[in-house]
């Protein structure tokens, strides 16, 4: 007679394989994902065949990892925000598919949704974290379970490396004393995890700095970092203008994603220092583009949904860039996978571990050709009534089709103190989000734009950061990279904007998007009153 236990009996092997005397060697996994982290990286420069700020910025510990593993070039969250992008990357669902989930502020986490770090416990993973996880993350809300699996005893300033280190300097120290107890932290809280963890038994370790967050500390590029603003002239993105304030913001902006570059060497260092380097899957990433800036942060332009995505496997062949499109949701059920677990079924993402086992460049899966982005709600008061801001959009190698439901709201939130006889305080505008277009994090290159916005010079700048959008948008991405020239109106691309049109809504009633299938939409409704 056929033991019909059998299967049980291999799952228990590989999940608890302690109790039959054998080691686990399912793959470690390291995974560092720096909040506002957009795409910017050394080991970009010169993939888009032309002047960016990946000419700019050294990053020698990323491109270490990409060079042994795989650059994906064509990388996208499936939301531009913080809370609804985690929400899709530890579930591998839509953000829209969240619930409560798929906002920021409100955001209440759905405790029957399935995570990807609680299901690797479940399967016999020691898991730990540092940093930030998701928000508001309160323990019983987060899909990491808070700080219970906290690892942060030595210190959280990796979370603000400017302005900690600016502290120390400002007490006498040399640069070199205060970037050591920056980087010392980072070492000590993963000693610490490596420390607690069940030997012998697989292990993943999220560490989730926000130094790439605003704010930061004005000039700090260049003082700690050796960033040179001027060396930014010409390589900014067409919308932003290339002056030396906004220069000089970006130029801090790099120096903080150089600082996230620094924690990769440390992590890097400890990990061949366990001797399990060659056992461990490496994972770089952010959660969406540049904060405080035109179409970066809450945008679906690609300044605001294209990410770094920068993977290294054990005995697979690195130094490959990947242009198949692939999305942050698709790391869920790659994890999944690894930790020999069964993903749940109709999720968005889909596993990368074909294309990281592949041996191939370039495109490797035909189906791979697309990913949908999205929005709703980021800071509730934004608008008024604590409306949302509710966008869609498909992104393909050739095209790009944004579709706004409600042309008439402010998409970066409403004007609020700046009127056309009125402007806020400068320093205001630099560090207080809320008193104008808040979904636009406060910044320097933010009150620039607001305090030019009347001169001839730079009217169509403030226009294209905060004005109001048309309900279609459509971009040729190979002739207009930047995104700066809308086709939806023009008859000669009335046959592409239709096609990608009904593929995009096609796909969001498929995945049972409220946005599509509800009337009235749930999203629409603030959350700070009940949810149907």
């Amino acid at each position: 007679m056929k033991n019909t236990n059998l299967p049980l009996l291999a799952l228990m092997v590989l999940v608890l394989p302690s109790a039959f005397g054998q080691k686990d060697k399912r793959n470690n996994i390291l995974f560092l994902f720096s909040d506002d982290w957009g795409r910017y990286a050394s080991c970009y420069k010169g993939l888009d065949g032309r002047p960016t700020l990946n000419d700019v910025v050294q990053t020698p510990n990323v491109d270490r990892v990409a060079k042994d593993g795989v650059l994906f070039r064509n990388a996208f969250v499936n939301a531009p925000s913080c809370t609804p992008c985690r929400s899709s990357l530890f579930s591998g669902r839509y953000f829209f598919n969240c619930n409560q989930g798929a906002i920021l502020n409100g955001a209440v986490w759905d405790e029957s949704i399935p995570v990807y770090p609680l299901m690797l416990k479940e399967a016999g993973y020691s898991i730990g974290k540092s940093y930030k996880v998701w928000s508001p993350g309160t323990p019983a809300d987060a899909p990491f379970g808070g700080q219970k699996y906290a690892f942060e005893k030595a210190g959280r300033a990796p979370n603000n490396f400017s302005e900690e280190v600016t502290a120390m300097l400002d007490k006498g120290m040399t640069l070199t004393e205060a970037r050591g107890i920056v980087l010392g932290q980072v070492k000590a809280n993963f000693e610490e995890f490596l420390a607690a963890r069940t030997i012998g038994q697989p292990w993943h370790f999220y560490f989730g700095p926000t130094t790439t967050h605003r704010t930061w500390i004005k000039g700090s590029g260049k003082k700690l970092w050796g960033i040179e603003p001027e060396s930014l002239k010409g390589k900014l993105p067409k919308f932003l203008p290339d002056v030396p304030e906004v220069r000089e913001d970006v130029a801090d902006y790099l120096g903080e994603c150089q600082a996230v570059d620094a924690y990769v060497g440390v992590l890097l260092e400890c990990l061949e220092k366990t001797g399990e380097a060659g056992n461990t899957l490496i994972v770089l990433s952010g959660d969406h583009g540049m904060p405080g800036v035109t179409s970066g942060k809450c945008n679906l332009y690609d300044m605001g949904v294209s990410i770094p995505l920068i993977i290294k496997m054990p005995g697979t062949k690195g130094g490959r860039i990947v242009d198949d499109f692939v999305r942050l949701p698709d790391l869920a059920p790659t994890f999944m996978e690894i930790g020999g677990v069964k993903p749940p079924d109709n999720l968005y993402g889909k596993s990368l571990l074909p294309l990281l086992v592949s041996n191939k460049s370039g495109f490797i899966d035909p189906a791979r050709d697309w990913v949908i982005t999205g929005r709703e709600r980021h800071v509730a008061t934004a608008r008024e009534g604590n409306l949302p801001y509710p966008m869609r959009s498909l992104h393909t190698p050739d095209f790009v089709y944004i579709r706004n439901f409600e042309p008439d709201r402010w998409p970066m939130g409403s004007p609020g103190a700046v009127t056309q006889d009125h402007m806020p305080e400068m320093s205001e505008l630099e560090k207080n989000t809320r008193i104008a277009f808040a979904d636009m994090d406060a910044s320097p290159t933010k009150a620039w734009l607001v305090q030019h916005r009347l001169e001839p010079k730079w009217q169509w700048y403030y226009e294209i950061a905060f004005g109001k959008r048309p309900a279609e948008e459509l971009y040729d991405v190979k002739k207009d990279p930047d995104m700066l020239h809308n086709l939806a109106g023009d008859n000669k691309f009335a046959t592409e904007k239709k096609k990608l049109s009904d593929r995009l809504m096609k796909e969001l009633r498929r995945a049972g998007d409220p946005r599509v299938v509800e009337k009235p939409p749930r999203f629409e409704q603030s959350p700070f009153t009940d949810q149907p």
